[in-house]
């Protein structure tokens, strides 16, 4: 299946019944109205979910027919382990996270390093929505419209050089905003890596918002990385710093465990998990739960057309 199959005009996307809700909201909070019964949930999981518009125009270049997950979903079964480690964790203690003011540092082998705030970021190209198939190694899937423009759109700004071969993402790490830092899990901060030319396909996004408004803190706002065609935690969250370099940088799940997460870590059906298949995947939001019918996934996700040439001659079962 393409990426390319239909386009889905934004209208469509958001469920009806997820804007109503959110508008009630607001007009309950300007009324000063909302109660004793609301403020655990206000204060939980509210706050963690974002509600500033982007305006993002629909890229049919980059939309599939599958119907998109539900906003609530998206927003309520994250991994984002600085938050904690169960799925429910980023909603119940994302709203701790400050995402104003926010910087992002590109350095390294650059010839125009720079450090730029959120906003200068939002505008140095023009927002489009785009609507992913998302992957996670434990056997789940998604697929979401996500708001942003091509990360090569960044990194042409600052002119990489010809030594640099890989680029590398870094999140914040803050113990004061995140509970989940003052575990060991993780040898913190937060790293992911691409190589040069995986970092500036098109389909690499630089992701600032998802249904049209800006990134719900659980989901790695303000900004974060989107690679559709791996793996969810390759995807890193929150970033800080982005830094290319020669050499292949160490990220923290092959650091963790190298034997389960490689470095490309693309989805590839035919090489499993150690202990488990990645050959077939379960959508969440299905009514039918575990019991839902088995998908059989894609190579890359379904975005060979895109990307199979980045790894011509490789072995792909070595080279996970």
């Amino acid at each position: 299946m393409s990426p390319t199959d239909q386009k889905i005009p934004s209208i469509e996307i958001t469920p009806r019944s997820v804007f109503e809700n959110r508008r009630q909201l607001i007009k309950l909070a300007a009324a000063g109205g909302f109660g004793m019964a609301l403020a655990p949930w206000f204060s939980r999981d509210a706050l963690a979910i974002a509600s500033q518009k982007l305006i993002a125009t629909p890229n049919p270049a980059f939309m599939v027919k599958d119907g998109s997950t539900s906003y609530k979903n998206i927003t309520s079964y994250n991994n984002f382990y600085e938050f904690g480690t169960d799925k429910s964790d980023p909603m119940a203690y994302a709203d701790s996270l400050q995402t104003r003011p926010w910087t992002v540092t590109i350095e390294g082998l650059v010839k125009k390093p720079v450090t730029l705030d959120i906003d200068a970021l939002l505008k140095l190209a023009p927002m489009e929505e785009r609507v992913y198939r998302m992957r996670c190694v434990e056997g789940w899937s998604m697929v979401i419209p996500w708001d942003g423009y091509s990360l090569s759109r960044l990194l042409n700004q600052v002119e990489p050089l010809g030594s640099a071969k890989y680029v590398e993402f870094i999140s914040l790490s803050d113990r004061k905003q995140m509970p989940g830092v003052k575990s060991n899990i993780i040898d913190w901060p937060y790293r992911e890596g691409l190589r040069l030319d995986e970092a500036m396909n098109p389909l690499t996004l630089l992701t600032f918002g998802l249904y049209g408004e800006a990134l719900p803190k659980q989901n790695g706002a303000p900004v974060r990385i989107v690679i559709p065609w791996k793996y969810g935690f390759k995807s890193a969250k929150s970033i800080v710093k982005i830094r290319l370099t020669e050499e292949m940088p160490k990220t923290s799940w092959n650091q963790i465990d190298p034997r389960e997460y490689g470095f490309y870590s693309n989805v590839n059906p035919s090489v499993d998990h150690p202990r488990w298949s990645q050959a077939t995947e379960r959508r969440i939001g299905d009514p039918k739960g575990i019991f839902a019918p088995k998908i059989k996934t894609e190579m890359f996700n379904g975005y060979a057309d895109q990307v199979a040439g980045l790894y011509s001659g490789m072995d792909l079962k070595k080279y996970y």
